[in-house]
């Protein structure tokens, strides 16, 4: 006889329950609605770290754009420490998180190598310097070939702010963050085994015992944790789809814009929908069925950086094909493509421990598109094309499929 348990979804909550078969011992997973969970009439999810990491980051790169800001100031921002007056929001400096702690610090990348996550936390430290000591004071500079200053858009549009190569830095810093910090953390942090099974995570959440205090177990809320950096600014963030791409700046933004490209659809779906069945996994404690939803997540949330990257540098290209080019918006397409390419080393295939495009392919690429001695001023269309399609070659999707 066998035993066959349940999860069954009731208005969102998991109902567990046993009853007997004749066939062998299974246990069947099945997903809620929304990402609700509760344990004793309490919800069991929890994500309010990752919520107050994406708030902080926002103000971050707000203030990069704000020419008056010094190098401690946005220093401070980005390394805060616990009750210092670096955020308009209270909550945010009552908080003893920081973005940058958090930056390139993934267990499963960089644990054991202290290298490159140096190098990568030193790469952003100069991106704030560079904005404060040769940005600001170009701010009403005419931008030109290794001069910083300001391009204005065709027609009276936006302004945009490029250092002496014609990268608009506070572009790079938002961009590659969306790497470095939000998928890095989820792909290779909160989703890898390395901390959904350390210690005794399993055995504890075999026996129901939560973390002191909560009402989660230790690998529900590393699950959580992973889902936060996506959905942590939702409007409803047990059911966010319905504003996916209107809440943040980051991960959020873009998961809704490459829904939003009809040869893409479909893919916002597809990574709430692993989430859900994952977290109820764990429930259920059938950690083949969790591990199994994380490799989906991990496909699915890569390919919407690479694919972004390739979408910018493709508007970049077609702008610089332009009888007359206006170089205010290629260089700001270019820019924000800049800080998707140089985020493809946080990616995570779904098998393994390594990304689509290694840290030494990804400044490969990066050399590249910055071109000779006045970056951008010099790249080429043929250049833009090149590293567009070697993006894609290591992906699912065409150059003409993401550039459209």
């Amino acid at each position: 006889m066998k035993n066959l348990l349940k999860i069954v979804c009731i208005s969102g909550t998991f109902i567990l329950g046993s009853c007997s078969s004749d066939d062998d011992s299974t246990t069947e997973v099945v997903a809620p609605s929304t990402y609700v969970f509760e344990r004793n009439n309490e919800s069991s999810v929890s994500f309010g770290g990752q919520t107050t990491r994406i708030a902080m980051a926002e103000e971050i790169v707000s203030k990069l754009k704000d020419n008056t800001s010094t190098e401690a100031i946005l220093d401070a921002m980005f390394a805060h420490v616990e009750g210092a007056n670096d955020f308009s929001d209270a909550s945010l400096n009552a908080s003893g998180k920081s973005v940058r702690s958090k930056t390139a610090a993934s267990r499963d990348y960089f644990s054991d190598n202290a290298t490159d996550a140096a190098a990568i936390k030193d790469k952003f430290d100069s991106w704030i310097k560079s904005q404060v000591d040769d940005v600001f004071p170009s701010w009403t500079t005419d931008a030109s070939a290794g001069v910083a200053g300001v391009l204005q858009e065709a027609g009276g549009g936006s302004k945009r702010y490029v250092n002496t190569k014609g990268l608009e830095l506070n572009q790079a810093f938002a961009k590659s963050l969306i790497g470095a910090l939000m998928t890095d953390q989820a792909l290779n942090n909160y989703l890898g085994t390395l901390v959904l099974d350390e210690a005794s995570n399993i055995a504890n959440n075999n026996n129901g015992v939560v973390a002191e205090g909560k009402p989660y177990t230790t690998m529900e809320h590393k699950w959580d944790e992973a889902y936060g950096y996506l959905y942590g600014a939702s409007q409803d963030k047990a059911d966010p789809n319905k504003t996916i791409g209107q809440d943040d700046s980051f991960l959020n933004k873009y998961i809704g814009r490459v829904e939003g490209d009809s040869d893409f659809a479909g893919i916002a779906k597809e990574i709430f929908d692993a989430f859900k069945l994952g977290r109820a996994a764990i429930v259920a404690k059938r950690y083949d069925v969790r591990d199994a939803q994380a490799a989906i997540i991990r496909e699915k949330i890569s390919q919407v950086i690479a694919i972004r990257a390739v979408y910018y540098l493709q508007q970049g290209k077609t702008a610089l094909e332009a009888s007359t080019v206006d170089y205010a918006s290629a260089f700001h397409d270019l820019s924000e493509g800049f800080g998707f390419v140089y985020s493809l080393q946080f990616t995570r295939k779904p098998q393994g421990n390594v990304p689509y495009l290694t840290r030494t392919e990804v400044q490969g690429l990066i050399d590249q598109l910055m071109g000779g001695t006045n970056g951008f001023w010099d790249v080429t269309p043929a250049t833009l094309q090149s590293i567009s399609e070697t993006i894609a070659s290591k992906f699912s999707f065409t150059v003409a499929q993401a550039g459209s």
